[in-house]
């Protein structure tokens, strides 16, 4: 593609991320920028993938940057359509230095990368935690779990001492992501662009889910979503522990439309570890910037993806959550601690940030999805997660072979 750098560039953005491009504007005032909303793939609305497949038969109208809310784009962006160049630049190979891409958090550009090569930018993290109410741990004399095994426990103690309080929930797609690959279960072994292992029944997914069948019976994980009225008006003040990414803090807790916690109450932990284990931990998105193939002016889209992921005026001043890029996620922290809200360091998520379990891949087809389809609907049922693993693996396996992926 013949290169103009006068020429304007049109970027791609979610809601959220309008205020990455109004920063951009601000700090480049001589770059020629057109904004257009689009629901950023959310929930695995698919949308970016749909759009640019109508613009390739087209053969124009690509933007040439896209935010998406997902992880798992670049499987399929970085791979030829129907014969047509892929949709997303190769970002490595010196279109962005090599110092920047070498200062991003260790394994954050996992899921850019495919066969070796990096196709995105990752705008944040969201890795799993353990958020909890210190307040009401010390009223009820209770410890914070440093393993999967006291956190079970603790449920059990809670539903009996304490019943009406909660220490998570499964009422959401993204279950998986905090408890089935903080185990390490293999529901998702992404090994090739088109080769998935998938085995829901090893011993690191039974324990899992036999864990959450204890606490989904005795009613401190319930199968409500945290986004829904009914979990704010049931549980507000009832929440003592929740695993659950770092974007939980302002999304749900320090929220004043959701549980308002008030300051000084809210303790992050590191991620549980199984015993006798190291901890690892999941991811539940954050998201991720595509370059086009096609764009005729590289240098401006290079630095509007650049800026985004990496320019204090944005990650650390303006956006919510922990950032990819180590050098601005560490002053983010310290903001975040400076607002004296919480109740202890934050250090546990940048720990947990380098903690993600790199055996859960990010493929073309939505593991939320299918958890939603499948899981949801079965638990509410009364259906216990151990005896729903097969039926887990056989959903898995017949949507990743939709998407064209070879099964082992």
């Amino acid at each position: 593609m013949a290169q103009d750098d006068k020429a304007a560039i049109t970027v791609w953005v979610d809601a959220d991320r309008t205020k990455a491009a109004d920063a951009f504007k601000k700090a480049n005032p001589g770059v020629p920028i057109q904004v257009v909303t689009y629901d950023g793939s959310a929930n695995g609305s698919n949308s970016f993938r749909t759009k640019m497949q109508l613009f390739d038969r087209a053969q124009s109208g690509w933007p040439d940057v896209v935010f998406s809310t997902q992880n798992n784009d670049a499987a399929w962006a970085s791979q030829k359509s129907n014969g047509k160049q892929a949709f997303a630049a190769v970002l490595d190979g010196g279109l962005v230095a090599k110092d920047t891409l070498d200062k991003f958090t260790p394994g954050s550009l996992n899921p850019c990368t495919v066969d070796g090569k990096v196709y995105c930018l990752r705008n944040d993290l969201a890795q799993a935690v353990l958020w909890y109410n210190k307040s009401l741990l010390d009223q009820f004399g209770y410890s914070v779990p440093t393993t999967w095994q006291e956190y079970q426990a603790l449920g059990e103690k809670v539903a009996q001492e304490h019943p009406g309080y909660i220490v998570g929930t499964v009422g959401d797609a993204w279950t998986p992501e905090v408890f089935f690959w903080a185990s390490k279960c293999e529901a998702n072994g992404i090994t090739g662009p088109k080769t998935v292992t998938v085995n829901t029944g090893t011993p690191q997914c039974r324990r899992a889910a036999a864990m959450l069948d204890t606490l989904i019976k005795n009613g401190t994980t319930p199968n409500i979503s945290v986004f829904t009225p009914e979990f704010v008006k049931k549980y507000t003040g009832k929440v003592l522990l929740m695993p659950g990414p770092a974007w939980y803090a302002g999304a749900i807790f320090n929220n004043p439309e959701s549980l308002k916690v008030p300051g000084g109450q809210l303790g992050v932990a590191p991620p549980p570890a199984w015993q006798g284990e190291d901890a690892v931990t999941g991811n539940v998105g954050g998201g991720t910037w595509f370059v086009s193939s096609h764009s005729k002016n590289l240098k401006a889209a290079e630095s509007f993806v650049r800026f985004a992921t990496t320019a204090d005026d944005y990650q650390v001043a303006v956006a919510p959550g922990y950032p990819a890029y180590a050098p601005a996620a560490e002053k983010w922290v310290t903001k975040q601690e400076a607002s004296k809200y919480y109740a202890t360091s934050l250090q546990p998520v940048v720990t947990a940030g380098t903690a993600i379990w790199p055996g859960w891949g990010s493929g073309i087809f939505s593991q939320e999805a299918v958890w939603a389809k499948t899981m949801t609907p079965a638990i509410a049922d009364g259906k216990s997660l151990v005896a729903l693993l097969p039926e887990w693996q056989t959903a898995i396996k017949n949507q990743a072979q939709v998407d064209g992926y070879t099964v082992k």
